[in-house]
């Protein structure tokens, strides 16, 4: 038989490092192909979070005087009642009548609350000044506390007009002027020029 030429040596070994070195790549690129997809980013952070602005509410001045404890003028807030200024006032004293005050009404800047004594002529809350002997108030009526009785008192002014504008008053908040009355059903404009130098908002 004839003998096989034999490669050299030097060729068989760079053969073989070729076929080592593919293997490598194919073992390689398998490895890559199967592995895991890259971690998600991390989540972004929540942006700052800032304090809302919050807008005070705003202040009314009124002066409380008569039967309280510590009579004198007080800030209150735009809303609060009459019975919250009797409350800055230091409260009613023994002597006070407040079934005469209206405690619910509703307070405008620069009003007057009164509370009346027990016996005492004259009227409640920022009523009437005072009356004559035939009842009719000589002083300014104001209607944002006037009471029914006093609100009856006004000439043309019966005790269902006296309560529809007592019910006004409370849905609606105070009266900012006298004119607000010809909104007051039973109220028109012919009675309201009759009213308007008797009553005070």
């Amino acid at each position: 038989m004839g003998n096989v030429p034999e490669l050299p040596i030097s060729r068989r070994r760079a053969l073989v490092v070729a076929a080592l070195l593919l293997a490598v790549l194919l073992f390689g690129s398998r490895l890559l192909s199967r592995g895991g997809s890259a971690a998600p980013p991390p989540p972004p952070l929540p942006p700052p979070t800032t304090a809302a602005a919050t807008v005070p509410p705003a202040r009314v001045v009124v002066d409380v005087v008569g039967a309280v404890r510590r009579p004198g003028l007080y800030r209150l807030s735009q809303g609060d009642r009459v019975a919250d200024a009797l409350a800055h006032a230091g409260g009613a004293t023994r002597k006070a009548d407040l079934s005469l005050v209206n405690l619910a009404a509703l307070v405008s800047d620069g009003e007057q609350v009164v509370v009346p004594r027990r016996g005492a002529a004259g009227v409640g809350a920022a009523g009437a000044d005072s009356a004559d002997a035939s009842g009719v108030p000589t002083g300014p009526v104001h209607l944002n506390s006037a009471t029914i009785e006093q609100l009856d008192s006004l000439p043309g002014v019966g005790p269902v007009t006296a309560q529809k504008i007592v019910d006004y008053r409370q849905k609606h908040g105070a009266f900012s002027s006298v004119d607000e009355l010809d909104a007051v059903p039973g109220i028109g404009p012919a009675r309201l020029d009759q009213l308007r130098d008797l009553v005070a908002p």
